[in-house]
């Protein structure tokens, strides 16, 4: 899969005094975007962390604000692995505003696969298709 995308509409809660989305809720839209992704790929976070023992821990984040969102805006989350090798992924986001298109934020995770005791730990062989092409090379 090259890239999943999500829906959603900007909640009054997310938004500042001047019915501007708070900068941080941006980093949240990534999540779900990134559970979906994996959702959509086959993957559930749930299994993954209670099956495998695996954890997905984020070890840097960023985002560039193009344009800002509105209260009741529609906006649309287009995630995809930018980079993975068996120990860590990073995943890519575009969000735009659904209507328009406007670009609002791009933005990037990175995260490690880590063991129930918090050391990193190879993704189990069985889920790294999910990330291919990107651990190809």
């Amino acid at each position: 899969m090259n890239y999943h995308e999500t829906s959603l509409r900007v909640r009054y809660a997310e938004t500042d005094q001047m019915g501007i989305v708070y900068h941080a809720n941006y980093f949240a839209w990534m999540e779900v975007g990134r559970i979906e992704f994996c959702r959509a790929a086959g993957l559930r976070y749930r299994d993954l962390e209670r099956d495998e023992g695996i954890l997905l821990s984020v070890v840097e984040v960023g985002a560039r604000y193009s344009s800002p969102a509105r209260y009741d805006d529609e906006i649309t989350i287009k995630t995809w692995i930018g980079e993975a090798n068996p120990r860590m992924v990073v995943f890519r986001y575009e969000i735009r505003e659904a209507v328009e298109g406007r670009v609002l934020v791009t933005g990037f995770t990175k995260h490690l696969f880590l063991g129930r005791d918090f050391r990193p730990h190879k993704l189990p062989e069985r889920y790294r298709s999910i990330f291919a092409p990107a651990l190809e090379g």
